[in-house]
């Protein structure tokens, strides 16, 4: 298209703040326009760094020189939001997850169903060239029929408190990731989970009813196994491994370190830590996920993450989360 798309973006925290900024200067073919959140002095910090104007969140939808809105705000608004805009018009873009109740994520999804309106749920890690190796090795038959997979996601440090108490707990707004990237990676579905969860880094996550270390064992639609590990806090850096294995061979992803330069003396090798944060070590990522959604919004097709892949993840956690409260394999509801 000669026409670049239009974006708004709602919500302009730390994850919006990034998607602005990426889609103002990284991404051909997209015009960012206007940002909005509740923190008025927020927006208009992030408009003026970027040249673009500052709105409302109701007037960024109701604008009519806006394609497109991606939906940063928190989780409680995803649904509001997704349907307001669906009823506008606009094409959606949403950071995960949609909801926490499954229910109101079933009416949201059908209310864009209804609509018409292009969407697309944030999940990065699909976009990531490491993991996106891994699925196409499985997809091409490289690795023979897959067997078991291995995910591993530990954060350098467990998130404010205040965060804990509002996000669902770690299945939820961490574990979804891996929920995600396990159907992805293997392209069958989860259809019962098995969760064991502990404190093991700070008793206060435990106070506010959460747990910070927890395993799952999924099982999936075509009898694959996944194990998922889980930390808040790996005091060497941001741990993300994805590996699949089958009955050819098996698919790796790995940690990529800060660079590539080392040492080595007769003390022994040293190399440099790995990232210590989620937006180092995904900041590919980020931009390959809009340059799809630019293409799916300009070229057709597809949703890179359609409607029901975006519902399944949270129907995992909510399993998940049921499966560690019960001390049972529980069923997805899918």
């Amino acid at each position: 298209m000669d026409k670049a798309t239009r974006i708004g973006v709602a919500g302009v925290g730390r994850i919006g703040k990034m998607h602005a900024e990426i889609v103002s200067r990284k991404i051909p073919g997209l015009e960012l326009i206007a940002v909005a959140d509740v923190n008025a002095h927020a927006a208009e910090a992030v408009s003026k760094n970027l040249g673009v104007a500052s709105r409302g969140v109701q007037e960024l939808i109701e604008s009519s020189d806006i394609d497109a809105i991606a939906i940063c705000t928190s989780t409680d608004t995803h649904v509001d939001l997704i349907e307001a805009c669906a009823d506008a018009g606009k094409a959606i873009f949403c950071e995960k997850p949609i909801s926490l109740d499954i229910e109101k994520v079933d009416n949201a999804l059908a209310r864009v169903e209804k609509s018409g309106v292009p969407f697309m749920v944030g999940f990065n890690r699909r976009f990531d060239p490491a993991h996106r190796s891994v699925r196409e090795a499985v997809f091409a038959g490289t690795v023979g029929d897959t067997h078991l997979v291995r995910i591993t996601s530990r954060d350098p440090g467990p998130p404010p408190i205040e965060y804990i108490n509002i996000s669902g707990g770690i299945f939820l707004d961490m574990m979804i990731h891996d929920f995600d990237m396990a159907a992805y990676a293997v392209g069958s579905p989860i259809v019962e989970v098995y969760a064991k969860g502990a404190v093991r880094v700070d008793p206060a996550i435990g106070a506010a009813g959460d747990i910070d270390t927890a395993v799952v064992v999924l099982t999936h639609a075509d009898g694959t196994l996944t194990t998922i590990d889980n930390s808040r806090e790996a005091k060497y850096g941001y741990d993300q491994r994805v590996e699949v294995f089958g009955s050819q061979g098996m698919a790796v992803s790995d940690n990529p370190l800060m660079h590539t330069g080392f040492t080595i003396t007769a003390g022994g090798t040293r190399a440099t830590p790995l990232p210590y944060f989620f937006l180092e070590r995904y900041a590919d990522s980020y931009v390959h996920q809009w340059e799809a959604f630019r293409d799916y919004l300009q070229l057709g097709g597809l949703s890179p993450v359609p409607a029901q892949e975006a519902r399944a993840p949270i129907a995992v956690a909510l399993a998940a989360k049921e499966s560690f409260l019960t001390r049972q394999p529980v069923k997805v509801q899918l």
